[in-house]
């Protein structure tokens, strides 16, 4: 049954050429209310379009630029009390559900055992877990999956069901923009209260608020190894803290700031990782930090540094923040922020005269979010009829906007979690720190538009294929130790939901189809219709 919707939808779609859309006149939505539906949340849900056109697009702007004073849904708001770990510190989450001494200890005592009986020059190997070690893993392992799971349930949950939508659009957004991989060693633990603590309070707020707190998080300190980074001849200069590591001064310009020709020097990176020596965080926080983070004066460099032109005086972590000032008040950032909203919100090449209207924004509001998306909002490049549609949805926006658009509640979010492993995208799996595009190029494929068949089948019919107790995360090195991989699942099939209403799909877009998807779906027999609703261009470009 399956197989026949997917090529009987996937003929349909072939007649629609899946161009991006060219909206025919005879339609019941304004087109201006679905645009600013489109681009201020992850698309509508039934009643949606009915609901800003009563009020107007002006109070729909104003209501999501405010996400504080919009009202939750009490089974949303209580679904995420629920969760245990959501809202743990980092030094609890380690406490509670990092690998245990005991553990640790024994995997690496074998682990030096074996590199003992080998040649000291040899390329150390993954060492042999006995049954015993593999058990402790795999126990450690169970208890452990509970936060990533909880973070993807969470982010998920509010993303499809929350009106505070340009809320969640923005928490996407900046996780992005402040990568962080969820499969790198302590970070499995981390990177729900890296976005829970980090990212989400501060989304719409200041950009400098959200590069100090991704700066000095532990999730970030630990992803690109400044927990290690060490001035050279100081007095904690020993073991694995024995120089300088520069990765994360460079990340933290060319991909959080200034951008990758922001016109710095290989001496300014270097500069900046001086500043940042010491920069890590207390494993139990005992120093009673909530975020856990520790500057440990031991492990700084300091000496002066002349960093951007600009000297920094010998002192402690307040050099750090001197230096993300000077680049936060950089007119390069402002540019290179202005640049990565537009992309987002307009199109993937866009205009340089709306980008310059948001630079001049960030500089004369000290980089408010919220006031430079009002600007954006306001624009005539954002109200141009020609970018009405003209962006391709990630796998993620996809995959959110057909949940909502189907009006269905998220019953099983880890099953939607691996419908994105499929898509290539899983939720806090992206392992380089540029993050997740949100371009045309890195998404539009022929393999790609079969995936979304595929899915768009399934969600119609009411089925979607799943992998239970999916790992979300692949296993990483931690402390020199592999740990071994459970063998996945078998695939099965599971009722996600009744089969959806062709009607309903399409008065909640608003019955704003172009001519030709028009035409296919009234050739198409009624079991094929909201499959070709959820895959058709209308649904794949925003």
């Amino acid at each position: 049954m399956s197989t026949r919707l997917q090529r009987c939808v996937l003929n349909g779609l072939l007649a629609l050429g899946l161009i991006a859309p060219a909206f025919g006149a005879n339609t019941t939505a304004d087109p201006k209310v679905l645009h600013f539906i489109n681009r201020l949340s992850f698309g509508p849900t039934p009643g949606e379009v009915q609901r800003v056109q009563s009020i107007g697009i002006e109070r729909y702007i104003q209501e999501q630029l405010s996400p504080e004073s919009i009202p939750q849904p009490p089974a949303l708001s209580q679904q995420l009390a629920s969760f245990q770990t959501l809202n743990m510190m980092p030094s609890q989450l380690f406490e509670e559900y990092g690998p245990t001494k005991e553990l640790k200890q024994m995997l690496l005592g074998q682990f030096r055992k074996q590199q003992n009986l080998q040649n000291p020059s040899a390329t150390p190997q993954t060492p042999q877990l006995t049954d015993e070690q593999k058990a402790a893993i795999k126990a450690q392992r169970r208890r452990a999956r509970i936060i990533l799971e909880e973070a993807t349930t969470a982010r998920l949950v509010r993303a499809v069901e929350s009106p505070s939508q340009l809320q969640e659009v923005m928490t996407d957004f900046w996780y992005n923009h402040f990568n962080v991989y969820s499969g790198k060693g302590l970070d499995r633990l981390w990177v729900g209260a890296y976005e829970q603590q980090a990212i989400r309070p501060y989304a719409l707020g200041h950009f400098g608020d959200l590069v100090m707190f991704t700066a000095s998080h532990p999730a970030m300190l630990f992803y690109l190894d400044n927990w290690q980074n060490t001035g050279a001849n100081t007095p904690g200069a020993r073991g694995r803290f024995k120089g300088l590591n520069e990765n994360f001064a460079r990340e933290l310009m060319e991909l959080h700031t200034l951008g990758v020709d922001g016109g710095y020097t290989q001496k300014d990176v270097t500069e900046l990782a001086r500043v940042l020596t010491g920069w890590g965080f207390c494993r139990n926080g005992r120093r009673g930090l909530s975020y856990a983070f520790c500057f440990d004066a031991s492990r700084h460099d300091s000496g002066e540094k002349l960093f951007l032109g600009q000297t920094i005086k010998a002192g402690g972590p307040e050099e750090g923040a001197k230096a993300i000032a000077l680049l936060v008040h950089s007119p390069v950032t402002a540019r290179h922020i202005s640049y990565e909203l537009a992309q987002y919100f307009v199109a993937d090449n866009p205009p340089q005269s709306l980008v310059d209207k948001l630079t001049k924004r960030y500089l004369e509001t000290d980089g408010d979010i919220r006031e430079m998306l009002n600007t954006l909002f306001h624009s005539s490049e954002f109200q141009d009829p020609k970018y009405y549609g003209a962006k391709f949805k990630s796998p993620y926006q996809y995959v959110v906007s057909s949940l909502r658009v189907s009006g269905q509640p998220v019953q099983n979010p880890l099953l939607v979690a691996a419908q994105l492993n499929q898509f290539g995208m899983p939720l806090y799996g992206c392992q380089t720190p540029n993050g997740y595009q949100n371009t045309e190029a890195a998404w539009l494929s022929p393999d790609a538009l079969t995936r979304r068949i595929s899915f768009a089948t399934a969600l119609a019919s009411g089925k979607l294929a799943r992998l239970p107790k999916s790992p979300l995360i692949s296993p990483q090195p931690e402390d020199g130790v592999m740990l071994p991989p459970e063998p996945p699942p078998k695939p099965v099939f599971s009722s996600f939901a009744q089969p959806l209403d062709p009607t309903q799909l399409a008065n909640t877009l608003g019955n704003r189809f172009s001519p030709k998807t028009s035409a296919a779906l009234a050739k198409a027999t009624p079991d094929l219709r909201g499959a070709l609703i959820l895959a058709s261009p209308e649904m794949m470009h925003y």
